[in-house]
């Protein structure tokens, strides 16, 4: 039996949709600690998703979509897809932006785009999708009540597109 996917989920990298609003972007600045290195100094591959992390952090604060928010609202949004693109290795203490870009879907998930650059040039890409769920791991067949909100807000620009990088996690030493 042959199963065709609808049109929105075929291409998850491309996250376009029709009339969609401009997706949202945060950034955030942060150092490669000693810890997150291999012996040869590079970063190993499997700490990129928590990068990623650091910037879905910032974008879901900084917007009032938030974990805690959802989790209040009664909702988790497990990642169920996640995509990395390595293009060159970060290296103990290079310092990067970790950029994350929320995209507008009418689907019941969140759909971020992430681009990690150091001294403009970009080092990996990446994707995530993450499905609404009930606290208690149950699919959520439509977007949350509190997210349509959010939504509707967005579609009306009350959003400031990109806001600058937010300095975080560095190995710098403060000044007095």
């Amino acid at each position: 039996m042959s199963r065709v996917m609808p049109r929105s989920c075929t291409r998850p990298a491309a996250f376009a949709e029709e009339d969609a609003a401009a997706p949202l972007r945060r950034s955030v600045v942060r150092s490669v600690r000693f810890e997150e290195t291999d012996p040869m100094g590079l970063v190993w591959h499997g700490r990129y998703p928590g990068y990623f992390e650091d910037a879905r952090i910032m974008l879901g604060n900084s917007l009032g979509i938030g974990y805690l928010d959802f989790y209040a609202a009664g909702f988790v949004l497990p990642v169920t897809h996640m995509s990395i693109d390595y293009r060159r290795p970060l290296r103990y203490g290079d310092t990067f932006v970790i950029g994350a870009a929320l995209h507008y879907t009418q689907a019941a998930r969140l759909q971020i785009g992430y681009e990690l650059t150091l001294a403009g040039e970009i080092v990996c890409t990446g994707r995530t999708i993450q499905h609404f769920t009930t606290k208690e791991g149950a699919l959520c067949p439509a977007r949350p009540a509190m997210y349509d909100a959010f939504c509707a807000r967005w579609l009306h620009g009350e959003f400031t597109p990109e806001l600058p990088p937010f300095k975080r996690f560095s190995t710098e030493t403060p000044s007095p």
